[in-house]
């Protein structure tokens, strides 16, 4: 695996990242990473993001994890969800113009606020084949637009997360539409801390299977 450090344009900002590429040879499926809430501490090294990016290179998939605006080297400053949902359509198209990355073969996965910018984007875009959402914060964004979304999808949650009750989140995706895949993970709070691995694992092996 390597991995490379690269910037791309959203709008007027330059925007940083990192790009981890299998050993082998390409061209990969891809996976974009959307980092939690830039206001509470949410960047692209994040533990769970990190953990998610090191499996989907073992898998092997490229994965792409990038600072939304204002955060870390990323120019800008946090815009409410909506500058954020436009970083997600400029790594969306960063991702599909890669030589390394497969165009046809890229999903996109968000970490609680993350998945709530990302999962609108990626649900209309005809590029994004495959959603992840990981303890997706059903009570700050709304994702209904997921019931009318024929994508496969991933939905994880742990069983202990302080924000999102685990009642509320099933019947939430027992209500979505084929394919998809939901579990609540034994154990793990909203953070992750001490699951990383097995969240990981989950999650590649849903993009690998998919992509």
């Amino acid at each position: 695996m390597k991995e490379i450090a690269v910037s791309f344009v959203s709008g007027e900002l330059l925007l940083e990242g990192m790009l981890a590429i299998p050993e082998g040879t390409g061209p990969f499926p891809g996976v974009i990473l959307c980092h939690p809430h830039p206001l509470y501490g949410g960047n692209m090294d994040n533990n769970v993001v990190c953990s998610l990016s090191e499996a989907l290179t073992s898998a092997p998939l490229a994965s792409f994890r990038f600072n939304f605006r204002g955060v870390g080297g990323s120019q800008g400053e946090f815009a409410h969800g909506i500058g954020e949902r436009d970083d997600v359509k400029a790594a969306i198209s960063f991702v599909s113009a890669l030589q390394e990355v497969h165009p046809g073969r890229i999903g996109l996965a968000g970490y609680s606020a993350g998945a709530g910018f990302a999962l609108p984007i990626g649900s209309d875009d005809a590029r994004i084949k495959a959603l992840a959402a990981v303890s997706p914060p059903l009570a700050m964004f709304d994702f209904d637009f997921l019931n009318g979304c024929l994508k496969p999808k991933l939905l994880l949650l742990g069983s202990r997360d302080n924000l999102i009750p685990a009642h509320r989140f099933l019947e939430f995706c027992r209500n979505l539409p084929e394919p998809k895949e939901y579990e609540t993970m034994a154990g793990a709070d909203h953070f992750w801390r001490g699951y990383e691995a097995g969240l990981a694992a989950r999650v590649a092996a849903f993009f690998t299977g998919v992509l």
